[in-house]
């Protein structure tokens, strides 16, 4: 686990306490940084969060834009700008929403955009999938998805993938693989186990025949359920944010043993759905699961919003409660949730996805040929990652390099985020274009030749 020189874990992005971050801020014009001043005096410090490095005054398409003109393409977007940033459809359907006389409506009760938001979710999603609840974020939802499987199998214990996030309640986080969200909490949720996720670049062993690597984390699996048959779940998103994508052979032999089992699947595509890996949910790569989880995009960009997909066979639970949260049938969420899936449909995003991230992954190799720093280039769609390195053959991570990278292409006009220290994430908005693309290309190429790693 990388960590920064304040001993701080660098594993989910790049934290605010450094020299470079610092550097960056006192770069900025005397308004931005009196707002940056004034948010710091007023909200809880945090490692990941504030202090900020920047103020917005808009966010649009694929672009954001701060207080002193410069405009970059957010190749990061927390995930919820699949649709893009203030996209002019969703905010008249939530406007219109307003202008009903509908804003909230109360448990016990329905509204006409709710219905039709689940409707569609059962239509785009897997078949198999015909069941929905909601909930306002992800961590929420995460929740819902292991209830659950707790509930039905009569279980109690799971599984899920070192490194991994999976929102910051006290199940979410025991299921997160990362120690920076429950060092310092005492004891976290019991019957957690983690074992780590497939990764053909970077496995223990040096291998590259992918079927041997497949087998040996396969392994790590057996060994649990050997002595643990009282799992309940395993907790998974099909393809990592890092990205990492394991095989479908992989996929296909975990839902073979959840099935042997009687072991709940649960994918979190709370980043991976809606079109980032060009198709319209990452698990239409692989297998199909018991729970499909959702959020960010959910919500169009501008309202939260997360639940879970299920199958019909699991409707049983009318004894019990496992979403009883007060925004869950928030009829303004569910109009920016319908409008933002209709646009994706209508304006063909999720081709767009798939057509330029071949492009974009294609162009990112050629830079790969060209600069012995980037050690591997990953991903599916508009869902990518760059793999920096100090050295091609022991694969040392170029940490510091990455974020003297990061912060070169955010002056260039790209905002980058950083992933386990040395990855650099790109995931814009589904909006963009071949020119975008081009542009992003470049602006790596000039930074990559203008700094040398050390």
């Amino acid at each position: 686990m990388e960590r920064n020189q304040n001993n701080v874990s660098l594993e989910q992005g790049d934290v605010n306490i450094s020299e470079q971050r610092t550097a960056f801020i006192n770069a900025l014009g005397p308004e931005t940084r009196d707002l940056i001043e004034e948010d710091a005096r007023y909200f809880l410090h945090q490692a990941l969060s504030t202090p900020v490095m920047n103020a917005l005054r808009k966010t649009e398409g694929a672009w954001i834009e701060d207080f002193d003109g410069n405009r970059y393409i957010d190749l990061h977007g927390n995930g919820v700008h699949n649709a893009g940033f203030s996209n002019p459809e969703v905010i008249q359907a939530v406007i219109a929403q307003l202008q009903a006389g509908l804003a909230f409506t109360p448990r016990r009760y329905t509204n006409i955009p709710t219905i039709e938001l689940a409707r569609k979710l059962v239509q785009i999603t897997p078949k198999d999938l015909t069941r929905v609840l909601f909930c306002p974020g992800g961590s929420e939802a995460i929740e819902m998805a292991v209830s659950l499987a707790k509930h039905i199998t009569g279980n109690w214990k799971t599984i899920s993938y070192w490194d991994s996030y999976h929102g910051n309640g006290f199940q979410s986080s025991s299921l997160g693989g990362e120690e920076h969200f429950s060092t310092g909490l005492g004891p976290m949720m019991p019957g957690a186990f983690h074992i780590e996720f497939p990764n053909y670049y970077r496995n223990p062993w040096r291998l590259t025949n992918e079927e041997e690597i497949d087998h040996l984390y396969l392994r790590q699996l057996d060994l649990i359920l050997q002595r643990n048959p009282d799992i309940a779940a395993i907790v998974a998103e099909p393809i990592s944010a890092t990205p990492v994508i394991p095989s479908r052979t992989y996929w296909e032999q975990i839902r073979y043993t959840c099935d042997k089992h009687g072991i709940f699947l649960i994918f979190d595509e709370i980043i991976e759905g809606f079109g980032r890996t060009g198709k319209w949910f990452a698990t239409e790569h692989f297998v199909t699961p018991d729970v499909l989880v959702l959020g960010k995009s959910l919500g169009g960009g501008i309202l939260p919003a997360a639940g879970i997909v299920t199958h019909e066979k699991y409707n049983v639970l009318q004894h019990r409660s496992i979403g009883h949260f007060t925004h869950e049938k928030n009829p303004m969420s569910a109009a920016a949730g319908l409008a933002a899936i209709n646009y994706i449909e209508k304006n063909g995003l999720v081709q767009n996805s798939e057509v330029l991230g071949k492009y974009l992954a294609d162009q990112l190799s050629t830079l790969k040929e060209q600069f012995p720093v980037i050690g591997n280039v990953a991903g599916k769609g508009l869902h990518l990652g760059i793999d920096l390195v100090l050295d091609p053959t022991t694969k040392q991570r170029a940490v510091q390099y990455a974020e003297q990278v990061m912060y070169a292409c955010m002056k260039q006009g790209v905002a980058l985020k950083t992933i386990e220290g040395n990855i650099l994430t790109i995931r814009p908005s589904l909006v963009i274009t071949k020119d975008d693309c081009d542009f992003i290309v470049s602006t790596l190429s000039k930074v990559l030749s203008s700094h040398t790693p050390r």
